[in-house]
């Protein structure tokens, strides 16, 4: 019995000074992650995480703009490899619009049409869509404007669209594992703002594509400051609200008094209002008889800035599968808003998982799984 008391004191005394630790060098935003995750259950962020952190509103007009049901609307059945996948990978959300409808819907477990779940980086899409609304608007003069001009401590060569197209040269560390990681203090921590401006650039701006959350971050700090407003509100007017979004939404703040939105990551939203970006940028800007964004940024948006990162535009995935040119949104657990032109097609997939890269194609082998399936129904 003496032995099991010295041990578990042991172990309370461990225990206490590891957390004591944490304290001390700043970490302890790990012991928030221990709570939101492992603690449920999680090995990392799910989909339904955003109601474990405070939230600002994105609201809706009230007046909604559905999508028009297609005259074949669920007329066909899932191919047996894409029920395959979707069960296994946990798929909540599967949709697939044609010409401007909706040709198929599936929802699996307890999720439906206005089932809120995060974006994760999905929400970069929507950041850099904000950033070609605030050029339009004249908050920001173009791509090529200094980051400088709003944060001065940055390297004058440093610009917005460096930001947008990954190509920034900062020393954001991108890790999804470890604990420790800059990705892991912005999920966590209290206070992004205060992360990102401790950032430098290290290597020439706009010269090489690297995949960095934090250059989304600091993109969504320029466009608030610009434009006064927050990301959420400015997303609102400019969006949500003109292209009718069924439901409003929601975007996780960190913990700070003011409240920052994590930008490269974590709108809670829907998959059928997900799908209008899709639709948006498919119809070069315009929402009905609006132009939302210039039709030139758009174009820009869409096409790869490096020859050899042809993958990634400014926001947007790049992929030319089965020799289509298709554009995409996607986050870390297989979210994809999937957009074809040629066929007017979107396809969107929301769930738990995605499949691991096999090779070295730019997508986990789960995104060509989606597309190849959607065309086989659509061609049957």
């Amino acid at each position: 019995m003496k032995f099991f008391k010295k041990l578990l004191l042991s172990l309370a005394t461990l225990l206490g000074l590891a957390i004591l630790a944490l304290y001390l060098f700043d970490a302890d935003y790990i012991l928030r992650g221990v709570k939101i995750t492992y603690l449920k259950g999680y090995k990392t962020a799910y989909i339904d995480d955003y109601s474990e952190f405070d939230n600002r509103t994105i609201k809706t007009s009230g007046k909604p703009q559905p999508w028009p049901l297609h005259k074949k609307y669920n007329s066909a059945e899932a191919t047996q490899k894409l029920q395959s996948i979707n069960e296994e990978l946990g798929t909540v959300a599967f949709l697939i619009i044609k010409n401007d409808s909706i040709w198929y819907e599936k929802y699996a477990d307890d999720y439906g049409k206005t089932s809120h779940t995060n974006s994760f980086s999905m929400a970069k899409s929507i950041t850099s869509a904000l950033l070609g609304k605030a050029i339009k608007d004249g908050f920001i003069k173009s791509l090529d404007q200094p980051v400088a001009d709003f944060y001065p401590q940055f390297d004058k060569r440093l610009s917005v669209g460096d930001l947008s197209s990954m190509s920034s040269g900062l020393n954001w560390e991108e890790n999804y594992y470890s604990p420790f990681s800059m990705t892991a203090r912005a999920y966590l921590d209290d206070d992004i703002k205060e992360l990102i401006l401790s950032l430098k650039v290290e290597e020439v701006p706009g010269k090489a594509y690297k995949y960095l959350s934090g250059n989304t971050q600091l993109l969504s700090m320029v466009i608030a400051k610009a434009s006064e407003k927050t990301l959420s509100d400015y997303l609102s007017e400019s969006f949500w609200q003109p292209m009718g979004m069924q439901d409003k939404a929601f975007w996780q703040l960190d913990d700070n008094e003011e409240g920052d939105e994590k930008a490269y990551c974590c709108i809670a939203s829907n998959a059928r209002d997900f799908a209008k970006f899709g639709k948006l940028y498919k119809n070069h800007g315009k929402w009905n008889e609006e132009q939302l964004l210039d039709s030139s940024f758009v174009a820009t948006s869409i096409q790869p800035k490096f020859k050899d990162s042809p993958e990634y535009g400014y926001g947007f995935w790049l992929s030319n599968h089965l020799n289509k040119k298709m554009f995409v949104m996607r986050g870390i657990l297989g979210q994809y808003v999937i957009t074809i032109p040629e066929d007017d097609m979107i396809i969107v997939r929301l769930g738990h998982q995605r499949e691991e890269k096999t090779n070295d194609r730019a997508f986990t082998d789960d995104f060509y799984t989606y597309v190849e399936e959607a065309y086989q129904m659509i061609h049957r």
